[in-house]
């Protein structure tokens, strides 16, 4: 029996929900601690768009995470991971990094996020709860993702990674996000899982 788009989409939610109930033990937000260095990539985007960093968030629950809400964190999610084809900012803007809106449909890491993170805040999630987030790889190197923080937890979008994951059930090491209550500072992020530096660029 074939099965329409919207079936698809129901048991694809379903798939994605019922790993709620199998994250690994842990928990379910991130240990935060005090204001860390910004990423230079950062600091030069809100230089070039201020209102980047001039966003306030009052301080409180996070955002209830309805199945509305899932169904469209997942779909920005496959969307811009499908949409944005993957560059170096070297290949796009010849230097080392630059963080911008993928607006020419290629981007690195930080740009998956950034453009992520921009749909979400327009369907009325809070910038409080869209957190720019640096990671390290089991490799070793540096990597940008986006951190959504819910009732039910803070989940992971990344553009190597398909599902929209639990943060502990990924395989990054954490190191800083974006503040919850101010979108222009950085706090540090205590792992937990092992021994973390905060100190990328």
């Amino acid at each position: 029996m074939k099965m329409t788009r919207g079936k698809l989409l129901l048991l694809a939610m379903a798939m994605q929900l019922s790993a709620w109930g199998t994250a690994s033990a842990g928990p379910a937000f991130m240990h935060t601690g005090g204001r860390t260095t910004q990423p230079v990539g950062h600091y030069d985007f809100c230089q070039r768009i201020p209102v980047e960093c001039a966003q306030r968030t009052p301080k409180g629950s996070p955002v209830e995470l309805t199945r509305k809400l899932w169904a469209t964190i997942v779909n920005v999610n496959n969307s811009v991971n499908v949409r944005v084809k993957p560059r170096t900012d070297m290949e796009i803007y010849g230097v080392e990094e630059y963080w911008a809106y993928p607006d020419n449909g290629y981007g690195d890491c930080e740009d998956y996020a950034l453009e992520k993170r921009r749909e979400l805040m327009a369907v009325g999630v809070p910038a409080g709860d869209l957190l720019m987030t640096v990671v390290r790889q089991p490799n070793g190197d540096g990597h940008a993702v986006l951190t959504v923080r819910t009732s039910l937890g803070e989940f992971i979008l990344d553009n190597l990674e398909p599902k929209v994951l639990a943060w502990n059930d990924t395989v990054y090491t954490y190191l800083k996000r974006q503040s919850t209550e101010n979108s222009g500072v950085w706090v540090t992020i205590n792992d937990g899982r092992e021994d973390a530096v905060a100190s990328v660029r």
